[in-house]
């Protein structure tokens, strides 16, 4: 939606606005200033849910989502059928009781009857007042159609949930009663006693379902009870029978002895294993060749002795030999050897063998002692062992069964102490429970404030709102094209200008040009005429082309006085310019002034043609032929080359597009192109494909929105 071509259409029918909603709130007036008046009044009842004083505990926390449960339920209730056929019986009583002074005047139907019968209908309603019956269409069966009769004095169920108002005052312990009437005391009359008979009704209901509640749970309770003495006896008989005081004590007792003498157990054995290996290694030490318990042994000693023996003969023959070279060697190899073997032999023995040997026996002695102790130690821990476990077996089969009486004991407990609570709680909600009262009573109260303003203000306001709407519908369904952002947003190409309408029958350019400023069309005229001008120049000093055509999508959407007007503005500024259109009305020839017209096809053939000053006219044939059955496309580019030579800028008026086999020949001699569009016309399907055609044209500038309205331009 375009916004600023809404509010145009808005300003032109604002009278629209004006007038209507000054009728509907006129007439309102005089339909509400006799309107009868009407009496408020207001009951409060309390009901304890969020008073603290009235809890069972005053500091329990409240759940907001519970007591919200706890107020809708109270007012569903309220708006009960029930209770309001009872006040419906309540307002018949009155008014039969007090005919003289009633409420409301009797309804045809009540009028009807004479006093015998009011008499008795009085009494009916009395009945099923105490009895507390529903009123039903099933009533009208009886000898009063008594569901007519109330509906017809207004105190029917629909009547009565029109005009009461039921709501809970926020963050408070209230629920308010109103009701709106034409009468003070009939409005003090219902709040207070819908609130006295709810608050009657319900109290006597929670009495009733209360006392049927405790006696269900009294039973079940006594019930409960009976079922766990008779478990907790059976449990105990059990006990006594067997001689168990705690089994479960006794048997952890047991098992935490057979636990600890296990442990013992596996302590000796560990003992036994280790002192039996440390025996073997000792054993093994005192019979192995171990050189510290053994010392030296006898080979080495007699090899010692051998090579000595050896050196005795090798120093003889070394003597006899007369101290031979050879002979010595071998003396000298022999003491060293000698040498090395009695040094290892001292080393080997650096520790007494007695010693060492003395005491690995005295440890054998020590372990072989600790071994036959701990042997002895596993024979009692194993005769105790077997005695606790006999003992924790023979517990076993009484476990199984004292789990099944202490588990039905339990059992039957939890259920007696959960029943117990339910009753205690139930007794204290009885007597503590939910306590509604009347905090304020329903008084006669002054006449509301009149809404007759109210009604014609809102008769005004609605009638501006449907002129509005009206509007609104309006500029949806139209589709004609106003405003140069709806042109651009139908065609989808930039708008590069506009012209205003221009009206009455004097609009030749000359006349236009000279206007001095009396004329206000004519200014703003040549001055969008201008802002085009620019655009165009501009557009054609960018791409240095000379030759502009001038097409719309219809015939007479101002093209030709648009070309003639550009012809004339571009010559004020100088260029020499010619202007190839249709027939035009022309003024005199001057220097800034249309000239008189040659003929373009004559020019065609003889190319020739007579340069005025700023201005040159070609005239196109009024016959609409086309170019190519002129003359061929080679002597109609070499016209237009010549053209080109003589003038500053071409504008030709082509054919509109609808004219297509002809407007596309004009358009290959064209470098750049505009399309005009009457403001107000009307696209249909078959411009669309036009628009599409003239958009994709290499040359194409842009629209120009011609005969836009003065007032919508200002």
């Amino acid at each position: 939606m375009d916004i600023k071509s809404f509010l145009k259409l808005v300003n032109r029918y604002k009278w629209l606005l004006i007038i209507v909603p000054i009728i509907a709130a006129t007439v309102t007036y005089f339909l509400t200033k006799n309107l009868p008046k009407k009496y408020r009044s207001e009951a409060r009842i309390s009901t304890g849910i969020l008073d603290p004083s009235k809890k069972l505990v005053s500091s329990e926390t409240t759940d907001f989502f519970a007591v919200s449960l706890q107020f809708n339920g109270i007012i569903e209730k309220l708006k009960a059928k029930k209770i309001s056929d009872l006040l419906s019986y309540h307002l018949m009583i009155h008014d039969l009781q007090n005919s003289k002074s009633p409420f409301r005047s009797y309804s045809k139907q009540l009028d009807s009857l004479n006093q015998e019968q009011k008499v008795e209908l009085l009494e009916i309603f009395k009945t099923r007042l105490s009895n507390k019956s529903l009123l039903t269409l099933a009533d009208n069966k009886a000898k009063y159609r008594l569901y007519d009769i109330v509906t017809s004095m207004g105190y029917g169920e629909e009547d009565l949930a029109e005009k009461v108002e039921i709501s809970h005052v926020e963050n408070s312990d209230f629920i308010n009663i109103d009701f709106v009437s034409e009468h003070a005391e009939l409005s003090a009359f219902v709040v207070n006693t819908l609130a006295s008979e709810f608050i009657l009704n319900h109290s006597s209901e929670m009495n009733t379902n209360q006392n049927v509640s405790l006696a269900v749970l009294d039973s079940l309770l006594r019930r409960k009870e009976i079922i766990m003495n008779e478990k907790n006896n059976a449990l105990s008989e059990f006990k006594r029978s067997k001689g168990v005081l705690n089994l479960d004590e006794q048997s952890a007792t047991v098992y935490t002895q057979i636990s600890r003498y296990e442990v013992e157990r596996a302590q000796a054995l560990k003992e036994i294993q280790s002192n039996s290996g440390a025996i073997s290694v000792i054993e093994a030490k005192l019979k192995g060749n171990d050189p510290y318990v053994r010392g030296s042994s006898r080979n080495d000693n007699q090899e010692i002795v051998r090579l000595k023996r050896q050196l005795e003969i090798a120093n003889a023959s070394y003597i006899d030999n007369n101290f031979n070279a050879k002979d010595q060697k071998k003396v000298d190899s022999l003491t060293k050897i000698i040498s090395e073997k009695s040094s290892k032999n001292i080393d080997e023995n650096i520790l007494d063998p007695r010693t060492s040997k003395q005491s690995l026996v005295q440890q054998k002695l020590a372990l072989e002692i600790a071994l036959q102790q701990a042997k002895s130690s596993i024979r009692t821990l194993d005769n105790q062992l077997s005695i606790l476990r006999a003992r924790y077996q023979s517990m076993v089969p009484f476990d199984a069964d004292i789990q099944n009486y202490q588990r039905e004991a339990e059992l039957a407990t939890k259920e007696y102490t959960a029943a117990l609570e339910i009753y205690n709680t139930s007794t204290a909600k009885q007597k503590l429970g939910l306590q509604l009262q009347i905090e304020q009573y329903g008084l006669p109260g002054s006449p509301e404030p009149s809404k007759g303003g109210l009604y014609v203000a809102g008769a005004g306001l609605s009638s501006i709102f449907l002129c509005f709407s009206f509007l609104v519908l309006l500029f949806i369904t139209n589709r004609s094209v106003i405003t140069a952002s709806q042109l651009e947003q139908i065609t989808g190409s930039k708008c590069i200008g506009m012209i205003n309408m221009l009206g009455g029958s004097d609009r030749e350019i000359r006349s236009i040009w000279a206007n001095k400023g009396e004329n206000n069309d004519f200014k703003i005229f040549k001055d969008l005429l201008r802002s085009l001008r620019f655009e165009i120049n501009t557009k054609m000093d960018e791409r240095a082309t000379k030759i502009l055509g001038v097409t719309s999508l219809d015939n007479g959407e101002g093209k030709t006085f648009l070309s003639y007007g550009l012809a004339y503005a571009f010559a004020m500024t100088g260029k020499k310019i010619l202007l190839i259109a249709d027939d035009q009305p022309i003024t005199s020839s001057g220097s800034k002034e249309l000239s008189i017209n040659q003929n373009f096809q004559k020019f065609l053939v003889k190319k020739e043609i007579h340069v005025e000053d700023l201005i040159t006219i070609m005239n196109k044939t009024t016959e609409k032929n086309s170019l190519f059955e002129i003359q061929n496309v080679k002597n109609l580019k070499a016209g237009f080359d010549i053209l080109r030579r003589e003038f500053d800028l071409i504008i030709i008026d082509i054919n509109s597009l609808n004219e297509m086999n002809i407007t596309k020949e004009w358009l290959m001699f064209t470098e750049q192109t505009l399309c005009v569009y009457e403001s107000g016309r009307v696209l249909n399907d078959a411009d669309k494909n036009l628009i599409k055609v003239i958009s994709e044209h290499p040359g194409f500038i842009g629209w120009v929105l011609n005969k836009y309205k003065g007032d919508q331009v200002a």
